[in-house]
């Protein structure tokens, strides 16, 4: 039997406000094409069933499991990775506070953990720990840093809540 070549889809996406042009074929999830086409590492592949949490992205300001959506269906969407939160040298304040309280320990569930956090805090800036719990619930973490991370999340809404004052000229 001959195999049948995979049809190409050209697709423009936006990524961390930047748009990228790709050829895609209908199979390859937003996961793989951040990973592999972008090199965005945040991102992570867990169960790629959509349950873990490890691969979450936002799209359009929702968080959404990239292991299990088409890439070729994210054309004119606005996706936003780990990556566009922040950077080791300008930290968004989530992971600042995952940072200070040292709420990691392997990391592969801290991608999911602060997107999702990310979102709870955005709308919902001082949650209790219930919150907190069902925000996060999602999103499966073995090392059992449970209450580190909902310390993070804490301390986040803190940060959030700090003006940034200027020094005096």
């Amino acid at each position: 039997m001959k195999a049948v070549a995979a049809r190409l889809h050209p697709v423009q996406l936006q990524v961390n406000r930047q748009t990228h042009s790709a050829e895609l074929t209908r199979h390859t999830t937003l996961l793989h094409f951040l990973r592999n086409d972008l090199g965005l590492n945040g991102p992570k592949f867990g169960c790629g069933l959509g349950e873990c949490g490890a691969c979450t992205v936002w799209v359009d300001g929702v968080a959404a499991r990239s292991c299990v959506i088409p890439a070729v269906e994210m054309q004119d969407r606005a996706i936003t990775t780990l990556e566009g939160l922040g950077n080791a040298s300008q930290p968004h304040a989530v992971q600042q506070a995952f940072i200070d309280t040292q709420a990691a320990q392997c990391g592969y569930c801290l991608n999911g953990m602060l997107m999702m956090a990310t979102a709870l805090l955005a709308r919902e800036p001082h949650p209790t720990d219930a919150q907190i719990k069902a925000a996060l619930s999602g999103n499966l973490c073995r090392c059992g840093t449970h209450v580190e991370i909902i310390a993070a999340v804490h301390r986040a809404a803190t940060l959030m809540a700090t003006p940034i004052t200027q020094e005096p000229v």
